[in-house]
């Protein structure tokens, strides 16, 4: 692969979808997971509810991730294919979705929203348009030797390697040890390229969205911080609302309902 020339690859993606018994709603819904995830972790709550709601519901595994493609190059997977793997799948529905994306996810839902048309789209715990610069350095406070793993090896695993990890990233103590180590066989490497891309070398430019967007936090977030998350809303005009006693997953912890419920009063009338 040289510098002037890159290889286009399409892969297979997995894509869910929960049609709605009384369809209430024309603009149908996609869901983008975070970092080592996969569209499972909308197929948990997310997927049936809003259905339930009367909305056409959609989610995608990008490639390397979940049941899609690509996992055998995944290393080498960038934010911009992320960001069509994203378009591949809106482009097949009806009518444009509403783009909803969490952590990582909401940094693909950035940078697709700078390039095409979406009716709106909401960010859940988002990587913010500046980056996981601050992220990274909090990582790297509380496990150095694991971060100097990952750096030797390319793969971001090594973070969330264990169920113990992935509960101290992801959830509230809260939550179940069975429960856990359930989510926790499902998540999967991540690519190191998409971190550098996260980190520096292809941030989102929010001059170029004109979306509406709705901006959603978690009080307890250990990967993004309130003050990181009320800087994204602030990029994009709007305030970020937070849910109190909520880690990262906000769309696996206890209290999921409220979040799904906060967004369907948001799009109620935004898309209308």
């Amino acid at each position: 692969m040289s510098g002037l020339f890159r290889l286009k690859r399409e892969y297979t993606l997995e894509h869910l979808t929960k049609q709605p018994v009384e369809q209430r709603f024309d603009t149908p819904l996609l869901f983008v997971h975070g970092s080592w995830h996969g569209a499972w972790c909308w197929a948990e709550h997310f997927l049936p509810y809003f259905a339930e709601q009367g909305f056409e519901s959609h989610a995608l595994s990008i490639r390397g991730h979940g049941s899609s493609g690509g996992s055998d190059r995944l290393r080498w997977h960038r934010m911009r294919d992320y960001v069509e793997d994203v378009h591949r799948i809106a482009s097949q529905l009806d009518r444009p979705p509403v783009i909803i994306g969490h952590s990582m996810g909401g940094f693909i839902t950035q940078k697709y929203l700078a390039k095409y048309e979406a009716p709106a789209a909401v960010l859940l715990a988002s990587v913010p348009p500046s980056g996981v610069y601050q992220t990274t350095f909090r990582f790297l406070y509380r496990h150095p030797l694991l971060f100097m793993k990952v750096n030797l090896t390319w793969k971001l695993y090594p973070l969330i390697h264990t169920p113990v990890l992935a509960a101290e990233a992801f959830f509230s103590p809260d939550m179940d040890e069975e429960t856990v180590k359930a989510y926790h066989q499902k998540l999967g490497d991540e690519s190191y390229l998409a971190f550098l891309d996260m980190l520096f070398l292809d941030l989102p430019d929010p001059e170029k969205v004109h979306t509406p967007i709705l901006v959603l936090g978690a009080e307890n977030d250990r990967i993004f911080s309130t003050r990181e998350v009320k800087s994204t809303a602030k990029k994009y005009g709007t305030e970020a609302h937070f849910f109190p006693n909520m880690a990262h997953d906000m769309m696996l912890e206890k209290d999921w309902r409220a979040v799904a419920d906060h967004i369907i009063q948001w799009l109620k009338p935004t898309i209308s």
